[in-house]
C-alpha cells in the first residue's frame, strides 16, 4: 500500500495538467500513487494522463464524466485509491519541491493524525508575488496532535479540499464523500472537521495554487449561488450538538453574508435567498452563540430577523453596477464616438455576421473560408468583411465588405450577432450581451503567444499592454484549434472563458478540397514554369531583427539544389509591401492573397519556425527546416516544444545542407516521410476538409455538438495532389 494516493481532478485544465502531475512526479519522496481524473477516454486530459501513465507506472488515470462535476472526479478518484493518506491537487496547481517528504516526516511525528492541515501559495495568474494565507490560521495551534475543539478557529470551511492530507481509513469508516453541487469545497470541510478526532498541522507550503484569471467560477452571477445554502443546512445538522458548532456555524455565515452582500451574484431571487438564510440561521444557531461586534454583528442581527430592506440599505446593495459597454474604450473622434454609442443603443441585427482578417489586409485565411461556406449553409446571414482601404480592389466580387474607420463599420461593428476574426478587433468594439465573438487564430503555436510572452523581454516590448490584451480575450466566446497542442496552448497563452472548438482551422479544409485542376490554375497564376519543382521558403519573423532577411542566399541555394528548382518566396505578412520581387528562378508570393494558393503550388516546404509548417503538413508533402539559428531564435522569442526533437522532416542547419538535401533527393526520402508522418499525426489532428462548415453549423445554425460531423481519421484523408511527382 503506497503512502499516498494523490488524486488530479483535470476538467477544463489540460493545458496545465502536465505541469501538475510533473511536479509530483519529481517528489524526492516516491512512495505514492498519482491518479488524474479524466474526463474521457481520448480527451485533452486523458491524453497527457495516458503520456504519464506509459513512463511512469506509479500513474493510474481513471474516468469521471464533466456532468459529475468536480465532486464527481473527486469521489472516483477517492474510489480507486489505495493510499494510506489521500491528497487532492487541482488540475493547474503543483506540489511544492519536497512536499511529499516534508509530509511523511510529520505524520511520522504525530502519528497517523485523521487530518493534517499543512501551507499553500496562491500565485497570481501572471506568477505574481504569491500569498500564503493558510499561514496566520495554521500559527494559532497546538504543537503536536490535538483534538479539532482544541483550536475551533480552524476548520476545514476555511480551508480548500488540497490543503490537508486525509487518512484513507478515516474517510472510508466515516463513509465520507465530496457532496454533490457547487460549493463541495465547504461541505466537505465541515463535514470532515465534525468526524475528526485527531489533527495536526505542517506549517510548510505543500501546495501552489494557481489563481486563474478568471477567478473563482463559484463567484461567478448565477443561480448556483442558492445551492451554497444546501450545504450549509447539511454541515450544520451533521454539527448540531458537537464542540464546534458554534465555530462552523460562524465561519458558515460568514461566507453567506458575504453572497448575501453581493446581489450581482444572484441575478434572480436574491430576496428569497436572503429569507432562506435567515431561517436557516434561525434554525441552526447554537445555544449561547454570542453574535460579533461592529457592522458584522449588525448584518447577524438583520438576517436572524429578516430584514431584508434594511440589509440592503446597509450593504450598499442598491447601487446599479455600470454596465461593461460604459467601461470599454471608446472611438477617440468625437463623431465616430458619437455614431458608434447611437448604433449600440439599436438592437442586434440576428441575421448580421462581420468577418475580418490580419487586421483588416484582406479577403484572406478562416474567416474568408468561414465566410464563404456561411454563403452556402446560411445564406440568410448578411456577411460583411472588414478591410482597409488599400485592400478593397482584392475583394472577391459579390463579397460586400465595410472599409476600417468608416461609417458603414461601426455601424456594422455595434448591431452585428457574430463576429469572427483571425487576430482581434480594435480596442474600442463593445462586446455587447448577446453577440458572439469568434476567434479562429492563425496558425498553431510553436513560438511562445500572449501572456507566455511576458518573460521575454524583447517580444513582451512589441507585445504592447497585456492587460489590453487580456481585455479583448474577454470578447471571445470560441476559439478554433486544429489540434490539441493547441487547444492547450491557447489555454496557458489566452486565459479566458471561452469554448475551445476543437473542429480543425477552417483555411485548411482547401487541402483537402482542392483538385489537380485547382493546384494546375495557381500555378499558372504564380508563373510557376511547367514541370518545375517548386519550393516554397517561408521564414518567420525575427523579433530580435530589423526588417526582413530572406536569410539564405536564393539564387546560390537553386543553383546547387539542381536546374528544376525554382523558389517560391514568401515573407512573413509583417513585411507584405504589397509588390512582387520576383527574379531570375526566385518568384516572390508575399504579396499573395491566399497562404492556401501558395502552398497548393508548392511541391515541398522549406521553412525555419513558422507556423506555416504545420498548415502544410496536411498536404502530406516534403518538409525541411532550415534552423541556422534555432537556439537564439528559443532563447529571445520562447517556444513551448523543441522542434529539433519533432520536426516535419529533415534538419538542415547552413545553406550547404540544405541544397544537399534538395540535390541527393533525401528531403523526399524514407526518413522524411516517417518524420513527417509523426508530425502530422500530432498536428494534423482536426484539419480534415470540414473545418468551416463545423464552425457554420456549430455557430451560425446552433447545431449541437453531437451533430456536428465528426472528424475524419487521418489515415483516410485525401489531400489534394501536388503537380510534380518529387524524387524519391
Amino acid at each position: 500500500m503506497p503512502r499516498f494516493s494523490i488524486i488530479v481532478p483535470s476538467h477544463g485544465v489540460a493545458g496545465r495538467l502536465s505541469q501538475a502531475l510533473d511536479s509530483v512526479l519529481a517528489q524526492s519522496y516516491g512512495d505514492f500513487e498519482l491518479i488524474p481524473v479524466c474526463d474521457a477516454p481520448g480527451s485533452p486530459a486523458a491524453d497527457v494522463a495516458d503520456d504519464h501513465a506509459g513512463r511512469d507506472s506509479r500513474v493510474a488515470p481513471v474516468h469521471s464524466p464533466p456532468s459529475a462535476g468536480l465532486s464527481g472526479a473527486r469521489n472516483t478518484g477517492l474510489r480507486a485509491a489505495t493510499g494510506a493518506h489521500v491528497l487532492f491537487l487541482d488540475g493547474d496547481d503543483t506540489l511544492a519541491p519536497g512536499a511529499l517528504a516534508a509530509l511523511d516526516a510529520r505524520l511520522t511525528e504525530t502519528g497517523d493524525v485523521d487530518v493534517l492541515y499543512f501551507e499553500h501559495e496562491r500565485t497570481p495568474w501572471w506568477e505574481g508575488e504569491p500569498t500564503n494565507p493558510a499561514a496566520p490560521l495554521l500559527a494559532k495551534t497546538p504543537a503536536g496532535a490535538f483534538s479539532p475543539a482544541q483550536a475551533p478557529q480552524l476548520t476545514g470551511v476555511q480551508l480548500p479540499a488540497w490543503s490537508a492530507a486525509y487518512r484513507r481509513a478515516f474517510l472510508t469508516d466515516h463513509q465520507l464523500t465530496f457532496p454533490e453541487g457547487p460549493f463541495t469545497d465547504l461541505g466537505w470541510g465541515g463535514l470532515v472537521t465534525v468526524a475528526a478526532e485527531r489533527v495536526a498541522v505542517l506549517r510548510s507550503v505543500v501546495v501552489r495554487h494557481l489563481l486563474r484569471r478568471q477567478g473563482s467560477r463559484l463567484n461567478l452571477p448565477g443561480e448556483h449561488h442558492h445551492q451554497l445554502l444546501d450545504q450549509v443546512d447539511m454541515v450544520l445538522t451533521r454539527a448540531a450538538g458537537s464542540e464546534l458548532s458554534g465555530a462552523l456555524f460562524e465561519q458558515l455565515f460568514a461566507v453567506v453574508l458575504k453572497t448575501a452582500s453581493r446581489p450581482e451574484r444572484l441575478p434572480s431571487g436574491h430576496r428569497a435567498f436572503f429569507r432562506r438564510a435567515g431561517r436557516l440561521y434561525r434554525t441552526h444557531r447554537p445555544a449561547g452563540f454570542r453574535t460579533p461586534g461592529g457592522s458584522l454583528g449588525v448584518q447577524h442581527r438583520l438576517l436572524a430577523s429578516g430584514a431584508y430592506s434594511a440589509f440592503r440599505a446597509l450593504r450598499g446593495a442598491n447601487r446599479s453596477a455600470s454596465g461593461a459597454a460604459e467601461r470599454v474604450p471608446r472611438p477617440r473622434m468625437l463623431r465616430t464616438r458619437i455614431l458608434y454609442a447611437r448604433a449600440l443603443r439599436r438592437r442586434l441585427d440576428p441575421n448580421l455576421a462581420v468577418y475580418c482578417a490580419y487586421w483588416g489586409r484582406g479577403y484572406a485565411c478562416s474567416p474568408a473560408a468561414i465566410h464563404a461556406k456561411a454563403s452556402q449553409l446560411a445564406p440568410q446571414i448578411r456577411s460583411v468583411f472588414l478591410v482597409e482601404p488599400d485592400a478593397v480592389d482584392a475583394v472577391p466580387k459579390g463579397v460586400e465588405h465595410a472599409v476600417i474607420g468608416s461609417r458603414k463599420y461601426w455601424e456594422v461593428l455595434a448591431r452585428a450577432k457574430y463576429l469572427v476574426n483571425n487576430a482581434n478587433f480594435a480596442e474600442g468594439v463593445v462586446k455587447r450581451r448577446g453577440s458572439v465573438h469568434v476567434q479562429t487564430q492563425h496558425g498553431t503555436p510553436l513560438k511562445k503567444m500572449g501572456v507566455d510572452q511576458s518573460t521575454y523581454p524583447v517580444v513582451a516590448a512589441a507585445t504592447g499592454s497585456f492587460a489590453k490584451l487580456l481585455g479583448r480575450v474577454d470578447r471571445w466566446d470560441y476559439n478554433i484549434s486544429s489540434n490539441r497542442h493547441s487547444t492547450q496552448m491557447w489555454e496557458r497563452a489566452f486565459p479566458g472563458s471561452y469554448e475551445a472548438l476543437e473542429y480543425g482551422y477552417p483555411r485548411n479544409d482547401v487541402f483537402y478540397t482542392a483538385t489537380a485542376d485547382d493546384v494546375a490554375r495557381v500555378r499558372r497564376e504564380l508563373g510557376v514554369p511547367e514541370g518545375k519543382t517548386a519550393v516554397l521558403y517561408a521564414p518567420t519573423h525575427r523579433d530580435y531583427q530589423t526588417g526582413f532577411d530572406t536569410g539564405l542566399d536564393l539564387e546560390a541555394f537553386c543553383a546547387a539544389a539542381g536546374e528544376d528548382v525554382v523558389v517560391l518566396l514568401r515573407a512573413h505578412y509583417f513585411y507584405d509591401q504589397g509588390r512582387a520581387k520576383s527574379s531570375g528562378r526566385i518568384i516572390d508570393v508575399t504579396g499573395h492573397r491566399s497562404s492556401e494558393d501558395v502552398c497548393l503550388a508548392a511541391d515541398a516546404l522549406v521553412t525555419d519556425y513558422s507556423s506555416i509548417m504545420f498548415d502544410y503538413a496536411n498536404l502530406d508533402r516534403p518538409i525541411v527546416v532550415y534552423a541556422d539559428d534555432w537556439e537564439v531564435y528559443r532563447e529571445t522569442r520562447g517556444v513551448y516544444f523543441d522542434l529539433m526533437e519533432a520536426p516535419p522532416g529533415p534538419v538542415t542547419r547552413t545553406p550547404e545542407e540544405l541544397a544537399q538535401v534538395f540535390r541527393d533527393g533525401s528531403y523526399a526520402g524514407a526518413e522524411s516521410k516517417a518524420l513527417r508522418d509523426q508530425f502530422r499525426a500530432r498536428f494534423c489532428e482536426f484539419d480534415d476538409g470540414l473545418a468551416a462548415e463545423r464552425v457554420v453549423r456549430r455557430v451560425f445554425l446552433g447545431a449541437p455538438p453531437e451533430a456536428i460531423p465528426p472528424v475524419i481519421p487521418l489515415a483516410e484523408r485525401v489531400p489534394a495532389p501536388a503537380a510534380t511527382l518529387v524524387r524519391s
